[in-house]
């Protein structure tokens, strides 16, 4: 199993960034998701059921996200899902943004990648923790820098 938790200080407001999680949005921030369409409930609510195409390379992986938690309140803003990449890994994450002032939002990115089969967890036994945490930086990144274009 590989898990994270960071924590960055993005100098824009929090429904701007906020903005960056609703579906019209999402591709700014996740290049690599080809497809991210709607198959249940609202995009607003616990339950909600997307189905994702995610390129790596030449390979097209088709899975579906849930929103498994879900809160949108003027200081904290929260957005977790899973979904099973491939048939052998179990992936949750979840964008957490605290309103700091009209100018300053804190945003944490946690979430944990588990093997679900043989395959899955001998690929995070060779993976680099390193490489895992360039991945989470650079997402973090992305996600600043989009929210000051909006």
């Amino acid at each position: 199993m590989i898990e994270w938790k960071e924590e960055t200080i993005i100098e824009a407001n929090i429904e701007k960034v906020w903005m960056l999680f609703s579906d019209e949005h999402i591709k700014k921030i996740m290049p690599k998701v080809e497809e991210h369409t709607l198959i249940e409930k609202t995009e607003e609510e616990v339950g909600a059921k997307h189905q994702q195409k995610y390129r790596e390379g030449k390979r097209v992986e088709t899975y579906i996200v849930e929103t498994t938690q879900y809160d949108n309140t003027e200081n904290k803003k929260l957005k977790q899902t899973s979904f099973v990449l491939g048939k052998a890994f179990e992936i949750t994450t979840t964008f957490t943004l605290l309103k700091i002032d009209e100018s300053h939002t804190k945003f944490i990115y946690e979430g944990q990648n588990i093997g679900v089969n043989f395959v899955g967890r001998a690929m995070l036994k060779l993976s680099s923790k390193n490489a895992n945490n360039d991945v989470v930086r650079e997402f973090m990144e992305r996600v600043g820098n989009e929210a000051l274009k909006i």
